[in-house]
């Protein structure tokens, strides 16, 4: 297949700036420039960026040339969301993510990717000129109509968010004025900004843009993979691990399953055509997930830790593989000695976000220790409690496990 057929067949092309029979002339044509951005309001970018990851370098695979926005002037606004605005982020802080998530996109990119900051060419740029350079170009019911800014008009939008979109604009006309930048790819959340930014190139420079938006990743109830929706996953493996990864992975519905495989793997269509005609033979065996998970800590965090993530997978839930393989949290061997109660040793090892959170888990006969399942929230463990390598086995609900280690 050709790049757009593939993309295509993935589902990875959405809404489109223009005549889809030109997007593909330019998919499928000489090597271009594109780009693609995040604003730094976290020191790691997560699962919910991955797909963009994916596609730049799915493009990048084709000959075509990555650019990476990281939003150093756009992150100190804040898009709007849509229920509230932002808050503001200190600049230290700011400037070490940036640091962090472009470490974290060449090693993924393999340094394919060139990195660029919205502030260099921002910084110096007066209220007064933004306005006549800028502003004069987009009338205000054009950015009234928008969806992004239209969603929050009975809430109240400020004057700083309402301004993000002409920011977004404007980077565009940047890149593709000094770097050759004729194309931008985002999620379709950004489709106003992206718009803003072709039409921006066509009255400020009389030239023609490309652009195209990829469907959001959505969770089985609808949610997206992101920070603001407290479910982000995130791709720096000392905030998520790979184990963690994998298991979300694998629990995915079998209704999603196939549409995640093709959006967020590189298998080929033959593959993962295979992979679905064998899911459906066996669907208990859950062929599809395993490949999923498998694949996607692979892609991100190496063979390595995939492997190691099956074998903690295969501990957990058949005993098989090893346990050193799982999410694991130390904890003093005093501590429990003296006997450690079960509400703080489940609410320490973080399966539960409180203490009442955790309380309820064992009510409900979703704790358990070793395989065993208790619902006494005064349990107390000691080192009667260890298994033969003198460890513990917590288990949250059918799901969430974490070895304990006392030292």
């Amino acid at each position: 297949m050709s790049l757009y057929e593939d993309l295509k067949w993935r589902t990875l092309i959405k809404d489109v700036a223009g005549e889809e029979s030109e997007l593909k002339r330019i998919l499928d044509g000489e090597p271009f420039t594109f780009y693609w951005g995040t604003d730094p309001t976290a020191d790691s970018l997560h699962l919910g960026h991955y797909t963009s990851l994916c596609m730049a370098k799915r493009l990048a695979e084709a000959g075509h040339h990555p650019i990476l926005l990281c939003g150093g002037a756009t992150g100190r606004i804040g898009d709007p969301r849509p229920s509230a605005e932002r808050e503001i982020i200190d600049t230290k802080v700011l400037e070490e993510n940036i640091k962090k998530i472009r470490a974290q996109v060449d090693s993924l990119l393999e340094g394919k990717a060139e990195l660029v900051d919205n502030y260099d060419w921002t910084r110096d740029f007066t209220f007064i000129e933004f306005l006549r350079d800028v502003g004069k170009y987009i009338n205000v019911n054009y950015m009234l109509d928008k969806d992004i800014i239209r969603r929050r008009l009975d809430t109240g939008i400020t004057f700083a968010e309402f301004s993000y979109m002409l920011m977004q604009g404007y980077d565009f006309v940047h890149l593709f004025r000094e770097k050759n930048c004729i194309m931008q790819v985002a999620g379709s959340d950004q489709w106003g900004n992206i718009t803003t930014g072709v039409d921006l190139i066509r009255k400020m420079l009389g030239k023609t843009a490309y652009a195209f938006t990829m469907p959001l990743v959505v969770d089985s109830t609808g949610k997206k993979f992101g920070k603001s929706e407290g479910n982000a996953l995130w791709l720096d493996k000392e905030k998520t691990s790979p184990y963690q990864i994998y298991q979300y992975l694998y629990n995915s519905d079998d209704e999603k399953v196939f549409e995640y495989l093709k959006v967020l793997t590189f298998l080929p269509r033959e593959k993962i055509e295979e992979i679905e005609s064998l899911h459906k033979d066996s669907p208990e065996k859950r062929i599809a997930q395993k490949a999923l998970a498998f694949e996607v800590v692979k892609d991100i965090h190496g063979a390595e830790e995939a492997e190691k993530a099956v074998s903690g997978a295969l501990a957990a839930f058949s005993g098989e593989g090893s346990k050193k393989n799982m999410p694991t949290f130390e904890s003093s061997r005093a501590e429990l000695d003296a006997g450690k109660g079960a509400i703080d040793l489940f609410f320490e090892a973080g399966l539960g976000a409180t203490k009442s959170d955790v309380r309820r888990l064992i009510l409900q006969n979703g704790a358990a220790v070793n395989g065993k399942t208790f619902s006494d929230v005064k349990r107390v463990f000691s080192a009667s409690d260890l298994d033969g390598d003198g460890e513990l086995v917590l288990r949250a609900g059918k799901k969430k496990f974490v070895r304990v280690v006392f030292k």
